[in-house]
């Protein structure tokens, strides 16, 4: 399995201080924030990794993390030229590094301390499909996409920002994807926002029968706002003050 991180993106809410750099180089606490997915990549044994980023901070990205070396990871770079293309038009970015391999998807302003590697073990097993991440929020989830599940955690449906969530479960910005999701972007049209939506591509996952959710224990979106970033930046600290991260 090879792993892709999107830190692309304009993060118009987080200015001005994203007039200079890009939102993933920002600060979480005592690391830049893209380190996080990086350290989740690494935890899952996932060696080969993917970064996609705008055109005019790539080479701020590659100046900071090099090769990969320092995260026991292979880096690879990749630039979206379009930052407004959506989350599934940066997946499609990785078509030809995945190989035919199965992918997991992070986007890098997810922060979250869950071990990937047997959720990985447990889709590899698998023989096709999708694994959605998602955290319960019984008082937020309207403001993410809206994971519904049976008992065996098979999806059932996706929402976007619904005015009435049919569960607590937010969709958080971690996927795991088989061979089968490149052709799958490649039938998307963009939505009224004009971008390819990630959720729509799970919803494919969905009627196929083929979604599966992994619930995580804890998880922070850092990028959407600076209340969030501020709270993300808290957060961390009383996790590494007591030991859980």
């Amino acid at each position: 399995m090879k792993g892709v991180i999107l830190a692309g993106g304009l993060a118009t809410r987080l200015r001005p201080l994203t007039w200079v750099t890009n939102k993933h180089l920002l600060p979480v606490y005592n690391k830049p924030m893209i380190y996080y997915p990086l350290e989740a990549m690494a935890r899952a044994e996932v060696k080969e990794v993917l970064l996609t980023s705008s055109s005019d901070h790539s080479g701020d990205f590659e100046t900071l993390l090099k090769s990969g070396e320092e995260f026991g990871l292979q880096l690879f770079y990749a630039v979206q030229e379009n930052p407004k293309g959506g989350i599934a038009e940066a997946i499609m970015l990785a078509e030809e590094f995945a190989q035919g391999e199965r992918i997991v998807v992070i986007l890098g302003d997810n922060i979250f301390n869950f071990d990937l590697r047997s959720a990985r073990e447990k889709f590899e097993k698998r023989g096709e499909g999708a694994m959605v991440f998602g955290v319960r929020m019984p008082t937020e989830s309207k403001q993410y996409g809206v994971i519904e599940i049976d008992s065996s955690g098979k999806v059932i449906s996706i929402e976007e920002k619904p005015e009435k969530p049919k569960s607590d479960i937010a969709q958080t910005g971690i996927y795991m994807y088989d061979e089968t999701v490149f052709d799958k972007i490649k039938n998307l049209s963009p939505s009224a926002r004009g971008e390819i939506e990630v959720t729509d591509l799970n919803n494919i996952f969905v009627k196929e029968g083929t979604a599966i959710c992994e619930l995580i224990d804890w998880w922070i979106d850092a990028g959407t706002s600076h209340d969030e970033l501020l709270r993300a930046n808290n957060l961390v600290y009383e996790k590494v003050k007591a030991g859980e991260l």
